[in-house]
């Protein structure tokens, strides 16, 4: 196949040291995709896929509870990628007021993770458009605590950045310049809302995602906002009708694959590449959520039989376990809050779950103790460890 442009490098004049910046033509890609019977198959595959997952949300007992932890494995995930050295469990730690023993601006960055993502799923709930907006409402909430917090919060960037290397004159790749960010993002806003034509959700979210990270449009979290835009993408379009699909583990396994098959589409023109690499990590992370999913509602029923053979005290004991399944690291007071019992109940609940090895205490402290809902962390913490 003939090789196709994706856009052009354009000289940048700077005194000492000029240097290219390539503006990526506006989706989609020209000529057509070529989606032969092998590629249609993969797509096709992943299809399958997200419908098994969306169909399980309406199975799932409680789907917030499961969504819960899901987004905190996402929101640990996309922030590793970006060099991050927190965990899940110090992010539960943190949001419990619990402060683990890390660098305080790391679990702050996936806080803000969390934050900026379920604000974006909400004003879409609503009804708000997919929009440029609403991007730099989501970067704004993204960036407002952590390293990032002084480069521009929720406005597009208004200098050079670049990726790789020290400077624009020896980087891997240079984005666009400031002055034509806007005009980027303006074409992709359009392709969104499907002008000049309407293009499938999966391909859609496919070269959305490359084309965001092209344009590198805020001076930091291009990389966390461009993995959060494929699932409001799917969730904006009805595919999925929770947020259940997230792609940074797939990215986390294969990311030297990754950041190459992005790069190819920009030099090369592989888009059909790019497209199968993704479809496959959709079908994976759908597959693997699936999975997740059911290991955890059988966990939660294996646990809650345990706990009934505890006679009298069982339905103490149940109610704090239900607050655990909503919040897997729990503190006494936290415990009274969201079960309306008494210190004591709570305390003599936890202990009778630890007798069971439902949970385990984390301090080794008489006072201020914490307790973990350990089985379920360790489920949701797969591949969550920090990148080397």
């Amino acid at each position: 196949m003939k090789r196709r442009r994706t856009g052009q490098y354009i000289p940048v004049p700077t005194p000492g040291e000029p240097y290219k910046a390539f503006v990526p033509d506006p989706l989609p890609p020209a000529p057509a995709l070529d989606i032969d019977e092998s590629l249609r198959g993969t797509l096709d595959q992943a299809l399958l896929a997200l419908g098994r997952l969306d169909s399980l949300a309406s199975l799932l007992p409680d789907t917030s509870l499961f969504l819960y932890m899901y987004v905190r494995k996402e929101a640990v995930l996309s922030s590793q990628i970006e060099g991050t050295q927190s965990s899940l469990s110090d992010l539960l730690l943190y949001e419990n007021e619990a402060v683990p023993g890390v660098p305080l601006d790391d679990v702050r960055e996936v806080s803000s993770y969390v934050a900026a993502m379920e604000y974006g799923l909400r004003r879409l709930g609503e009804g708000f458009p997919l929009s440029l907006r609403l991007m730099k409402q989501i970067h704004g909430i993204l960036l407002a605590k952590g390293r990032g917090s002084h480069k521009t919060p929720g406005e597009f960037r208004r200098s050079q950045n670049w990726i790789g290397g020290t400077r624009p004159g020896n980087a891997a790749f240079v984005p666009p310049p400031p002055d034509k960010v806007i005009e980027c993002m303006g074409h992709l806003e359009k392709f969104l809302n499907n002008k000049p034509a309407k293009t499938s959700t999966l391909v859609k979210a496919a070269l959305a995602h490359v084309q965001f990270e092209t344009i590198h449009p805020f001076l930091d979290g291009n990389g966390r906002l461009g993995r959060l835009l494929i699932t409001l993408i799917l969730c904006a379009e009805r595919v999925l009708a929770e947020p259940l699909l997230y792609l940074s583990l797939f990215f986390k396994m294969h990311r030297q694959l990754y950041y190459d098959l992005l790069q190819k589409v920009r030099t090369e023109g592989e888009w059909e590449n790019w497209l199968r690499f993704f479809a496959q990590g959709v079908a994976e992370a759908a597959g693997g959520a699936v999975q997740t999913a059911k290991q955890v509602t059988a966990m939660f029923t294996d646990d809650r039989q345990k706990i009934q053979s505890l006679g009298k005290p069982a339905a103490s004991a149940l109610r704090v376990h239900q607050a655990l399944t909503r919040s897997p690291v729990l503190t006494i007071p936290k415990g009274v809050e969201m079960t309306g019992l008494t210190f004591p109940t709570v305390t003599a609940a936890l202990k009778r779950l630890q007798e069971l090895a439902i949970v385990r205490e984390l301090t080794g402290k008489q006072r201020d103790r914490v307790f973990a809902y350990h089985r379920y962390i360790k489920t949701l913490s797969e591949g969550t460890e920090p990148v080397k």
